[in-house]
């Protein structure tokens, strides 16, 4: 709750919220309609779906560079959620590996912590100069962005060229097209039920002819 509320009195909160309401509304809802499409829980495909399990070939190497070309942009558009859990992932097990790393956010974590507890009155003195919470929180903010990448830079590499060959295997090689006409299905939605005269001129049209 400390923390919360020191956040909040720092004018972080404040800071998001105005950038957010100073965005035009159509790039408001542009942001939001992407957000909630590409993250969409029914991209993510199963495992089942994601091997082939039960097809019959569902891993094979294409040698016709049209169809190469097809399947790649398929895959991609198919599995890409896939592809980022796969990411993220390998991102988390890589980190947890490294313990430079984790030493180092610990640290990054407490520095946030001191900041936050010595402007907790609302600023802060050094050497003399006063410095306000909100001041301090962008400073420790720039901070913690450059020692992120310099903590991290390795094992974002790292992650990106595993995640990039293992992805990029499985679509090039990934045989999917049966799930393609998944795509192609429409929902039919409406009052399909028919009124009386309708429902007569059919019964009508399809009775069998007397001789």
């Amino acid at each position: 709750n400390d923390r919360k509320n020191a956040w909040e009195s720092s004018g972080g909160s404040t800071a998001l919220s105005n950038i957010q309401a100073n965005l035009p509304q159509g790039t408001q809802d542009y942001i939001s309609d992407a957000k909630s499409k590409i993250f969409n829980r029914k991209q993510l495909r199963s495992p089942t779906v994601f091997f082939g399990i039960g097809e019959e070939k569902p891993f094979y190497f294409e040698r016709v560079p049209s169809l190469i070309t097809e399947r790649l942009k398929h895959n991609i558009s198919f599995f890409y959620l896939n592809y980022i859990l796969i990411t993220g992932i390998l991102f988390c097990l890589t980190l947890l590996i490294s313990p430079s790393a984790i030493i180092g956010i610990g640290l990054l974590g407490f520095a946030w912590m001191a900041v936050i507890r010595a402007t907790a009155d609302g600023s802060m003195q050094v050497k003399g100069i006063t410095i306000t919470q909100k001041q301090a929180s962008i400073a420790m903010a720039g901070l913690s962005v450059l020692v992120l990448i310099w903590l991290l830079s390795h094992i974002f590499w790292w992650t990106l060229s595993t995640s990039g060959f293992l992805t990029g295997v499985h679509c090039l090689l990934r045989d999917a097209s049966m799930h393609k006409d998944e795509e192609d299905k429409v929902v039919m939605q409406g009052d399909l039920s028919l009124n009386e005269e309708e429902s007569s001129f059919l019964n009508d049209a399809n009775a069998p002819e007397l001789a």
